[in-house]
């Protein structure tokens, strides 16, 4: 069971990896810019673009931290819990 979540895992991780597209999310003026910058031989344009990308992961990158962390504070363990025999009366 824990070598077939393993293998799934890496599928997902492969696909995302491999067909990933380059995204250019961008406003329409800073578009224009950009493109103006770029004709004009400036690198201004390819900053800005890995800017975008930059802001775009920051909330990804902080929701796994959480998730991370979440497991490992909550995950189980193996602790042996000693219950007594005897019956509890709770009148």
């Amino acid at each position: 069971m824990k070598t077939l979540r393993i293998i799934i895992i890496c599928l997902i991780v492969s696909g995302a990896i491999f067909y990933s597209s380059d995204s250019l999310a961008q406003c329409s003026m800073c578009t224009l810019n950009a493109e103006n910058s770029v004709q004009n031989g400036n690198t201004e344009g390819n900053g800005l673009n890995r800017g975008i990308l930059y802001l775009l992961a920051a909330p990804y990158i902080a929701i796994a931290a959480v998730g991370f962390l979440w497991y490992k504070k909550y995950r189980r363990k193996n602790i042996n819990i000693n219950i007594k025999e005897n019956k509890i009366n709770l009148n």
